[in-house]
């Protein structure tokens, strides 16, 4: 695969297959980024699962401490008693079978949607649409709740979802570079600390392989497990 210069001068000298500790890999991201715009970290987790067995995949949502840096747009599908609670709290999107209806036309103008649970019956319309976006709510990531105004704040302010891909990796952004280095760490070690206390009790052996940190255009660093505990 042909690779840029600027690529190729930002992996100069760099060893990939060190071992970095966390805020070390953090400060090559940051001083090596050669791109104008505000590059996303991401975090990747190779898993010692096996991803056929459905008793050993993961999913869940957590709330980073230091946010995504990103701007997420929230519906909310509640009854008429609730929609005032939504909005209050900076729901962008909200109401009841409207948001449905526009949902059926294939309006999808949000990237999280929380629903009351009285309305779960009437989404069943649309989960063909919902289900393969990722968007359906489910009461296990806390977007099928009665408490609105808490599932709104959380969302907007940094809620990261995940789930293992077939290959057994676990990828989710968890801040903007331009973050502060223990920002970064911070929400490393959450996002980390999370995903570690999801191992399914089927899973025997070391559940977590390796974590690697890299940015939207930079390459992936090794990051040191002991480091993230």
């Amino acid at each position: 695969m042909k690779i840029s210069k600027n690529k190729k001068n930002m992996i100069k000298d760099l060893d990939l297959q060190k071992i970095y500790e966390p805020l070390e890999a953090i400060k090559i991201l940051k001083e090596r980024s050669f791109v104008k715009f505000d590059e996303t970290v991401d975090v990747s987790i190779n898993l010692g699962i096996d991803s056929n067995k459905t008793d050993q995949n993961i999913k869940g949502v957590i709330n980073l401490p230091k946010g995504t840096g990103k701007k997420v747009n929230v519906a909310v599908i509640t009854s008429d008693n609730k929609i005032s609670e939504a909005k209050d709290n900076g729901a962008d999107i909200y109401g009841g079978n409207e948001v449905i209806e526009s949902i059926s036309s294939s309006k999808i103008n949000f990237d999280i949607l929380i629903a009351s649970p009285d309305m779960m019956p009437n989404l069943g319309k649309v989960a063909k649409i919902l289900g393969p976006k990722g968007l359906m709510p489910n009461p296990k990531l806390g977007t099928v709740t009665n408490d609105i105004a808490n599932a709104v704040k959380n969302a907007k302010a940094g809620q990261v979802k995940f789930k293992n891909e077939k290959s057994g990796i676990v990828h989710a952004g968890i801040g903007k570079l331009s973050f502060s280095e223990e920002d970064i760490l911070s929400n490393l070690k959450t996002f980390y600390s999370t995903v570690s206390k999801s191992k399914p009790d089927a899973v025997k052996g070391s559940f977590i392989k390796k974590v690697t940190i890299a940015s939207t255009m930079g390459v992936g660093l090794t990051i040191n497990l002991n480091s993230l505990r």
